[in-house]
């Protein structure tokens, strides 16, 4: 089935087209048809698969042509999210979808003045993206009424609970009206999940797409072991035999991302990071300058690896393993997404084989190891531009110290002449 033979509106097929979005994938071919209906739905789909426009189509369709579409009226749709980041990319996805469609769509995040939100808030919109954190603020100061909303959508809600927003979460919804239509979307599933989900929804339609397998089938992941020491040169490695794609690299600590932006400046690599550290102007220019291409190399903690989609990124290396498992699907899956395919690399040194077996019992499957012959190993060491500065230091210092030592001979040789004569 493709997207024109669907009974949406000429507008949003239309925008799809020049997206070129031509085929539902397997989340949208089944959460598309019950949400048209007006029916709840628990989706559990590994991230990549097109989510977020498998609820973007059809509210964009239901509000265009909604009899309540005065904006005096309040807001018709929220759409609940972890992160400012995913915020902002939602947000452009029922942009660019519905842009013929006069539905108005806008977010807020914390970490910014709210003034400008407010303002924007007061103009009039049909569908509201934020963070639980700032949507509460906004709420308890009563800048933001609930009370004509007609669909809820929690995307990444597995993420929001780690998060700790599960209070604002319950105090949201409890000032939504009863009657409305919810959809709730995640990358995983426990009992925490389970909980929440069907406090929420009524009679939902539940889908799961790939339990077995948490990753896509699109990304081709594996292992390396590799000692803490030595990563460096193994991502210079995978950068420099890798010079035209887009790799994002996944670290444990802010600390430890802008070190290794600084070890790749060493040789000649030009690297960003991305982290709760930065302020958020830095991180949007950042994530702009690596969409465009500007940058090849971004270094980032798990703050990117929860639903951010940035088009084209061919090569995911786990610099270092995530703590929580479920953190792997989610940083893999910043590669291979939708029809394309990715590859994704693991450094594991010896003291993340525990976080290793954690991740592997977690995807009920060994990770593909790739080995590394010693020779090839220590080439990789000996040929890398770090490893050639140290050499040329060496060098230069072994010259100093026999430039020295001719020195001294020499002076020696000199006051031995003096006092024979």
């Amino acid at each position: 089935m493709k997207f024109e033979d669907y009974r949406i509106s000429d507008e949003i097929k239309k925008s799809l087209s020049k997206l070129g979005f031509k085929r539902p994938t397997d989340i949208q071919f089944k959460a598309i048809p019950p949400i048209m209906k007006g029916e709840d739905v628990l989706a559990i789909a590994q991230t990549g698969t097109g989510k977020t426009a498998a609820f973007a189509i059809p509210v964009l369709d239901r509000l265009q042509f909604s009899k309540n579409r005065k904006r005096g009226d309040g807001i018709k749709c929220v759409v609940m999210v972890p992160t400012r980041e995913l915020a902002l990319q939602i947000t452009e996805v029922f942009n660019e979808i519905g842009r013929g469609t006069r539905v108005k769509t806008f977010c807020v995040f914390g970490g910014v003045e709210q003034g400008p939100q407010i303002a924007k808030l007061e103009e009039g919109i049909d569908v509201l993206v934020a963070t639980p954190g700032r949507l509460f603020d906004l709420v308890s100061q009563g800048h933001l009424h609930l009370h004509r909303v007609e669909v809820l959508i929690l995307d990444e809600a597995d993420h929001m609970l780690d998060l700790g927003f599960i209070h604002d979460i319950r105090q949201l919804t409890s000032k939504l009206p009863r009657k409305r239509q919810t959809l709730f979307f995640s990358a995983t599933i426990n009992e925490k999940i389970k909980e929440l989900a069907y406090s929420l929804v009524n009679k939902p339609v539940r889908i799961q797409i790939s339990p077995k397998d948490p990753v896509s089938k699109n990304v081709d992941h594996s292992v390396m072991f590799v000692e803490m020491d030595d990563k460096r040169f193994f991502l210079e490695r995978v950068v420099k035999e890798n010079p035209e794609k887009k790799i994002l690299a996944f670290v444990r600590t802010k600390v430890r991302a802008e070190r290794v932006v600084a070890a790749m400046d060493r040789v000649g690599i030009k690297a960003e990071s991305i982290h709760g550290g930065k302020e958020q102007q830095d991180r949007l220019e950042v994530m702009r300058r690596f969409k465009k291409g500007e940058v090849k190399l971004l270094i980032a903690t798990d703050v990117s690896a929860r639903g951010i989609d940035i088009p084209g990124v061919e090569y995911v290396v786990n610099y270092d393993l995530p703590e929580q498992p479920e953190n792997y699907v989610h940083r893999v899956g910043r590669t291979g997404r939708g029809t394309e395919k990715g590859i994704a690399v693991s450094f594991c040194a010896l003291e993340e084989r525990p976080i290793l077996e954690e991740i592997q019992q977690y995807l009920t499957k060994d990770i593909k190891v790739l080995e590394v012959e010693k020779d090839d190993y220590e080439a990789t060491l000996d040929f890398s531009a770090d490893a050639k500065y140290d050499w040329k230091a060496l060098l230069k210092e072994a010259e100093e110290g026999e430039q020295k030592a001719k020195a001294a001979k020499s002076k020696k040789a000199k006051a031995k002449a003096k006092k024979k004569k």
